[in-house]
């Protein structure tokens, strides 16, 4: 039980750097979000009991009435079930899996990212391979036009989408670039709506495209390293900013 209680996503035991922005933030919400990623990636199973309140509120370096909130939350969304007198337990069998299921219902701005860097590391090295002049030539025009939004959310958001479409383009492989439709399309979903304005403040904006202008420019010089590097500090620094908005 100890073991998986320090494998909770921003428990207070075996703390890396990465992890410290995780922490900042010990809302109910930041701890329902973390339990819910433990349960999700099988930290904790179906019907595993959960460890008791005063624990989990040790590891998490919260209240117990914070954990108390958190776990309302989660019994509300149906992902555990509490027995009085013999404690919480997991009520999770996996994402939902039906035919018609549409994805960017089961999947969180969290897991799309996990996506991403499974993806777009890549995709960029491939790009800084195989794109042709005029491909970068295209990809300069919306680093320009993405750089010009200013602080206009919806804007950024749809050259934002452009910028990394291209990306995809720029592999020359139709396959990656499907998939990246579909990455796309989950993007478009009411829930990264809701984030954007939360995350997308004059300042991250600014970040961001400084990030865009890093990525460009290692395609531009054929440096497959520096584009590799390039997304995948730019993706951790999405993910980030997505736990922030998530605890906030």
């Amino acid at each position: 039980m100890r073991d998986r209680i320090e494998a909770i996503p921003g428990g207070s035991n075996g703390v890396q750097g990465d992890d410290l922005g995780i922490m900042a933030s010990r809302s109910a919400n930041a701890i329902t979000s973390r339990l819910t990623r433990a349960i999700e990636t099988g930290v904790f199973s179906d019907g595993d009991q959960l460890p008791p309140e005063r624990q989990l509120a040790i590891s998490l370096g919260t209240a117990r009435s914070t954990i108390r909130k958190a776990l309302d939350q989660l019994e509300n969304r149906g992902l555990v079930v509490r027995r009085v007198g013999s404690g919480t337990f997991v009520n999770y069998a996996g994402p939902l899996q039906t035919p018609d299921a549409d994805v960017a219902d089961l999947i969180s701005p969290l897991q799309l990212i996990e996506a991403r860097f499974a993806v777009e590391p890549y995709m960029a090295r491939l790009a800084a391979i195989h794109a042709t002049g005029r491909d970068l030539d295209s990809f300069e025009t919306v680093l320009q036009r993405i750089e010009a939004c200013g602080a206009d959310q919806d804007q950024f958001t749809h050259w934002d989408t452009q910028f990394h479409l291209q990306l995809a383009r720029c592999s020359r492989n139709p396959l990656l670039y499907k998939v990246y439709e579909q990455i796309n399309a989950v993007k478009a979903h009411a829930q990264w709506n809701r984030m954007k304005t939360v995350v997308l403040v004059p300042e991250k904006i600014a970040a961001y495209n400084l990030q865009h202008r890093a990525i460009f420019d290692a395609l531009r010089a054929r440096d497959t390293q520096a584009a590799w590097d390039a997304i995948t500090a730019h993706l951790e620094t999405a993910r980030q900013d997505l736990i922030g908005a998530e605890g906030g």
